[in-house]
């Protein structure tokens, strides 16, 4: 749990974690109980961040870590966009 979120002296080298989880599932409860377009923002922050970290780590991933986080990005749209509907 000590382990470093992202490899070298950078800020989120930093960063717990768990604390990390925390804020990610409590960003996701908001945006799914919420629902509409505030939903649906809150839903995109994690769209944002998630397309961050999947470009910034790209170089570093094996095809499946690629694959599988490309997947959770497309199901993160996926909601984000049904929350709208």
């Amino acid at each position: 749990m000590r382990a470093p979120l992202i490899s070298g002296d950078g800020p989120l080298a930093r960063v717990r974690p768990i604390a990390v989880f925390v804020v990610v599932i409590g960003i996701f409860a908001a945006g799914v109980l919420v629902g509409g377009v505030l939903g649906a923002a809150l839903l995109g922050v994690l769209v944002v961040g998630v397309g961050v970290l999947l470009a910034t780590t790209w170089s570093v991933l094996s095809v499946n870590e690629r694959l599988l986080r490309v997947l959770v990005l497309g199901i993160l749209v996926a909601v984000a966009i049904a929350q709208l509907r």
